[in-house]
């Protein structure tokens, strides 16, 4: 139960859950995502996942008699609560967040299982669910699952900021650009939020590009990936840019942190002369080639079979709940 679907809805959220769900696919199971969003289009499939767009409230009910688990995140999450209580469908949350919104979901529940994208995230999640007298809920962690050999390509001659989104740092790129006019500059429309997008000559903005395209017409092109972000709990493109060698400048984020490991250069958001200094740096041959082994070196740390072989059986282990819960629901509704 989401409220937005790959490839019409293009972010590391989306792409996260649908690598998990695509995973569960390839060991035999079914699933069926219902939307809370219509699109012009019917009914489609995405990688064995079957997806079906919004055509009224009474969607999701086609699905609950079968459904042996129910998995939402983000905005779908109070309404899927509400769902599984009546329904007696175990509810697994995947969360992307450390915002107070999302950890009152995990305390309020039910919550079968909390999918955490990063060891940090579920460190800031236990500490206060103690903190408030909240039990924990069964727990795993999933890195955003990044399937490198659908992002490897030879890296291009570009510094590349990924959603110009002002939290994500266009601030901090549109002023590199202009201090900058001898570096070509690319950037690349999010998925959400408000877009800032200015014009300098060095600059060129693409539209929004869907994931399955990012190879050919995003890192083929980019040299340095940028991530100047106020707040990331993991960073899937900076993961997927490695998958080709391309060095990643960071502001140094929990999520960033974990994520990037050893291979990231951080500079802190505000620290222009910082981050010039870096891309200058990293333009030269040697210092390039060594962040660039250093980059590939890290995206085969975080091959994501053993996580998404935990999530598959941390999945089939909330299904097997699903009869208790029913009964349960009868009893009490």
């Amino acid at each position: 139960m989401l409220h937005a679907y790959p490839p019409h809805h293009n972010a590391g959220a989306e792409w996260m859950v649908h690598t998990m769900l695509r995973a569960t696919v390839e060991r035999g199971h079914e699933v069926d995502v219902v939307l809370s969003s219509r699109l012009q289009d019917g009914p489609y499939e995405l990688d064995g996942v079957r997806v079906h767009p919004y055509t009224g409230k009474g969607d999701l009910f086609r699905f609950l008699n079968s459904a042996d688990a129910l998995v939402t995140h983000l905005e779908c999450t109070r309404r899927a609560m509400v769902i599984s209580r009546l329904h007696g469908v175990p509810l697994i949350q995947v969360l992307h967040n450390t915002f107070d919104q999302t950890r009152n979901w995990v305390r309020r529940g039910p919550c079968a299982l909390a999918v955490y994208n990063s060891e940090w995230m579920r460190a800031e999640f236990e500490a206060w669910l103690d903190s408030v007298r909240a039990p924990r809920p069964d727990a795993v962690v999933v890195r955003p699952p990044v399937l490198a050999e659908e992002y490897a390509t030879k890296p291009g001659d570009r510094v590349t900021l990924i959603n110009l989104y002002p939290p994500k740092g266009s601030g901090t790129f549109w002023q590199l650009a202009e201090r900058m006019p001898d570096v070509k500059f690319l950037a690349v429309i999010g998925g959400y939020g408000p877009q800032d997008v200015r014009e300098l000559p060095n600059v060129e903005v693409v539209p929004n590009v869907p994931g399955q395209r990012m190879r050919d017409e995003v890192y083929a092109r980019t040299k340095i990936l940028l991530m100047p972000s106020e707040y990331e709990s993991w960073g899937r493109v900076g993961v997927e840019a490695m998958a080709s060698g391309i060095p990643v400048i960071a502001h140094p984020t929990p999520g960033l942190c974990e994520s990037l490991g050893e291979a990231g250069i951080f500079v802190d958001r505000d620290d222009l002369d910082g981050w010039e200094r870096e891309i200058r740096r990293l333009l030269t041959p040697r210092a390039y080639g060594t962040a660039s082994k250093k980059a590939k070196a890290r995206s085969a740390e975080l091959d994501p079979a053993p996580d998404l072989e935990r999530w598959v059986a941390a999945a089939e282990m909330v299904a097997a709940q699903r009869d208790r819960m029913r009964m349960l629901a009868r009893l009490t509704h």
